[in-house]
């Protein structure tokens, strides 16, 4: 362990440990087989969709703008975590430098609050394309849309900034090995000798707003979208509405119940295996499978792409 002696007789950390999953070493070669292949997966897929989108004039509009940043957070999430966890699994180098533990943190913090404001976002632009689709071209405006993609990436850095600055001005004098597979802001405050309270009023400011009051409007907005769908006469506009919705339900359904799970608990009753579930489901599997149930489901999606591939070839 690199220390670095301090003018009080304490000592900082230098690197952590990311303790991944050793405590299962025969499985090494089937974990790094599994998660290169979802990051693979999840890391073709969100570029295709992004490009997809970037080229095809006909998926400039709201739900694929938003799909567009939303694919965009994904690629940025995985490859925060991917490589380090790989090559963990790979090596029996584990360590990771302390300012890149806070960078990962930083961009780990950026990407999930993001995503969760995204598919809140997302929900209100479903909701007011079924509900009041008169009135759906004038309230989603490009100005508007732009305004609302900024004002999540903006306000997610700010946030991501305030986390990342007050792990910052901890110290960490003690063991310096991370039960997780990547720095994330429970065991990290475990580790510290300072006192971390500041830092856990944040986290549960922060579960509240990002996490709690963002499903609640997501759920009212689709309590919304569902009674107008009922009241549909014909059995075909029911169908093509909740086609548009289903897609994003699922990855709405999906990415909460693993932040639900792994977040929403005092930092004091954390569990490293149950984190490091969690984190590989919002972490892995969820950018994996986002772009699959938004293709496979969309056919305007699967339309571009195929575009896209013979443009490529040609």
């Amino acid at each position: 362990m690199k220390i670095t002696m301090e003018v009080r007789n304490e000592t900082t950390i230098q690197e952590f440990i990311l303790e991944g999953f050793s405590e299962q070493p025969e499985y090494h070669v089937l974990f790094f087989s599994c998660f290169l292949s979802l990051y693979s997966v999840a890391l073709i897929g969100n570029i295709l969709i992004i490009l997809a989108i970037t080229f095809n004039p006909g998926l400039h509009i709201p739900m694929y703008f938003f799909l567009f940043n939303l694919a965009t957070m994904d690629v940025i999430c995985t490859s925060s975590i991917m490589p380090k966890a790989l090559e963990g699994l790979l090596s029996k180098d584990s360590s990771i430098s302390y300012g890149g533990c806070m960078a990962q943190l930083y961009f780990l913090i950026w990407s999930a609050s993001s995503e969760l404001l995204l598919l809140t976002v997302m929900a209100y632009d479903r909701y007011t394309a079924i509900c009041h689709p008169l009135h759906y071209s004038t309230t989603m405006s490009k100005a508007f849309c732009c305004n609302l993609a900024t004002g999540v990436w903006v306000l997610c850095a700010f946030n991501a900034a305030i986390h990342t600055g007050l792990m910052l001005r901890l110290n960490f004098c003690g063991p310096n090995v991370i039960t997780h597979f990547f720095c994330e802001a429970p065991p990290l405050l475990l580790l510290s000798c300072s006192s971390t309270y500041v830092n856990s009023i944040m986290i549960v400011l922060a579960d509240a707003f990002y996490g709690i009051l963002n499903f609640l409007m997501t759920i009212v907005s689709y309590g919304f979208i569902i009674s107008s769908i009922l009241k549909m006469r014909t059995a075909e506009g029911k169908k093509k509405a909740f086609s548009t919705c289903s897609s994003h339900l699922i990855v709405v359904c999906m990415y909460y119940t693993a932040v639900f799970y792994a977040y929403i608990s005092p930092v004091s009753s954390y569990s490293a295996e149950k984190s490091k579930l969690a984190g590989v489901l919002y972490t892995m599997v969820s950018p994996t499978l986002n772009p699959l149930i938004y293709t496979l489901r969309n056919k305007e999606v699967k339309a571009a792409l195929r575009k896209l591939f013979t443009f490529s070839r040609n």
